[in-house]
């Protein structure tokens, strides 16, 4: 695979930001108000930094809330102390959606459905929903989960997002691989529920009726989303393998221990058929050329199933290590190989990477070949077309003054009522333009002006477009162009 292939122009470059056990963000619980926007700032400047175009922040890791909620308490990777709010206090989604904004990335708000407490030994809030339904509350293993046979559950859970989508900017609700939990030696507690709401099912069929559950409370929260805002997406972010082939003809050529079907009870296919979701991102941590589950083989089995919806990949990062015994990850070209094959496939619309603390750290190189190779112009997240919109107006009266270029807003309208972004264009005077040149971007901006920086000593002349993009990723055609002196 080479780093000959032509650049997208649209094309999705999203990092997770994980909250659970402080993995990512805040670095640890406890830390002033100061210190948490201190290190949003920075994850975002990096982001920016490396053309990244979405981030995907976990705001719900355990039925609790990184921002102020009547419904959940606030989260105890936070301040330390399940319930306690920030000091002095903020919205930290709040924050993390304006300052997203800012930079012309997407926000994905990253919520686990069934999770109540990691450690089940340790407290939680008192005023956490378990307190007041413990019939919900199931303990498996060392852990606790809301059990999603109960109708009430996928109702408070689908009430969560909602409220979410209302009161917040956000771009897209987004949900991990954890429906029913990984397994454990011992059978998932929900024989009580089983019993309550199996009806129509034999003990034999219950992984049908477990399928059945998570069936009805993602396309619950499906229809809810969009009732409230269509424009707001829904993705999952599933584990890697669906079904093996040795298990369901429609599966993949792979040996995985584990499956969404078989052991997560998600039935992705089944949610892209029917149109459930808008994107996924399927867990691909294996390497390239993996003897039970290839990364190649699961590429390209995703894309031929993914049922017109968008399908990037999620990439493991945290995998690369120059020490590993396993020689792949410990090859610098091997993590750019994996984005170069995603490119090579068609119905493959981008990358996400878990996570961004693995971008801080020594990665073989890896951050410079994004910012050189992979990565080194702007790339716009592809529009969907299966989602309302139309295309939005060109900018009206682009002016030059000086080396600063102007024009007027384009006005947001009842049903997308966030600001139009814009694409700012320039190229050398007498060569010709291509739009779907990525180079050709200079910059994308919430502004409605921008000034240019002299480039060279010898001045030049460029010509300057502007674009409008909707929220929605949608392009107007640009501007005639201004020339500038540069």
């Amino acid at each position: 695979m080479a780093l000959g292939q032509p650049l997208p122009k649209h094309e999705f470059r999203g990092v997770w930001v994980a909250t659970v056990a402080n993995i990512d963000w805040p670095s640890k619980p406890g830390l002033k108000t100061r210190q948490q926007k201190k290190e949003v700032v920075r994850i975002l400047d990096l982001l920016q930094q490396l053309k990244m175009n979405a981030v995907i922040v976990q705001i719900r890791p355990e039925a609790d809330a990184f921002y102020p909620s009547v419904i959940e308490p606030w989260s105890k990777y936070l301040t330390g102390t399940p319930g306690r709010e920030p000091s002095p206090h903020y919205d930290p989604l709040q924050f993390w959606v304006e300052e997203s904004h800012k930079r012309g990335m997407e926000f994905h708000a990253w919520l686990n459905p069934y999770r109540v407490a990691q450690q089940a030994e340790k407290p939680i809030a008192g005023n956490h929903i378990a307190f007041a339904h413990p019939e919900w509350v199931v303990k498996y293993g060392d852990k606790l989960y809301f059990d999603p046979a109960f109708p009430e559950v996928r109702q408070f859970v689908t009430h969560v997002a909602t409220d979410i989508v209302k009161r917040y900017d956000i771009d897209a609700i987004h949900f991990d691989d954890y429906f029913y939990p990984y397994p454990t030696k011992e059978e998932f507690p929900d024989t009580t529920s089983f019993k309550q709401y199996g009806t129509g099912f034999s003990q034999e069929e219950k992984g049908d009726w477990r399928r059945q559950n998570v069936d009805r409370i993602v396309s619950m929260l499906y229809d809810s989303i969009k009732s409230v805002k269509p424009w707001v997406k829904f993705g999952i972010s599933p584990f890697g393998v669906w079904r093996n082939k040795k298990e369901d003809q429609a599966g993949s050529e792979t040996n995985g221990g584990l499956t969404n079907y078989d052991h997560l009870y998600a039935d992705i296919l089944k949610w892209l058929q029917e149109g459930w979701i808008d994107y996924i991102v399927p867990q691909l941590y294996w390497r390239i050329g993996h003897p039970a589950v290839d990364f190649m083989a699961l590429a390209n089995w995703w894309a031929e199933n993914n049922s017109g919806r968008h399908l990037y990949i999620g990439h493991g990062l945290y995998k690369v290590d120059k020490n590993s015994t396993i020689k792949d990850w410990a090859t610098p070209s091997h993590m750019p190989n994996q984005v170069l094959a995603t490119r090579s496939i068609p119905a493959i619309s981008g990358s996400a990477f878990y996570s961004v603390n693995h971008l801080k750290r020594d990665l073989l190189g890896f951050q410079d070949s994004l910012q050189n190779q992979l990565y080194p112009y702007h790339s716009i997240i592809p529009a969907m077309d299966y989602l309302p919109t139309k295309k939005p107006p060109t900018p009206a009266i682009v002016k030059r003054v000086g080396k600063k270029v102007k024009w007027e807003k384009v006005q947001p309208t009842i049903n997308m009522p966030r600001q139009n972004r814009f694409i700012v264009y320039k190229t050398e005077r007498g060569t010709p333009f291509n739009p779907e040149t990525p180079s050709a971007i200079y910059t994308i901006t919430s502004s409605t002006q921008l000034k240019f920086k002299r480039e060279n000593k010898k001045k030049k002349e460029y010509e300057v477009r502007v674009s409008t993009l909707n929220r929605l990723n949608v392009e107007s055609e640009t501007t005639p162009p201004i020339i500038l002196k540069l």
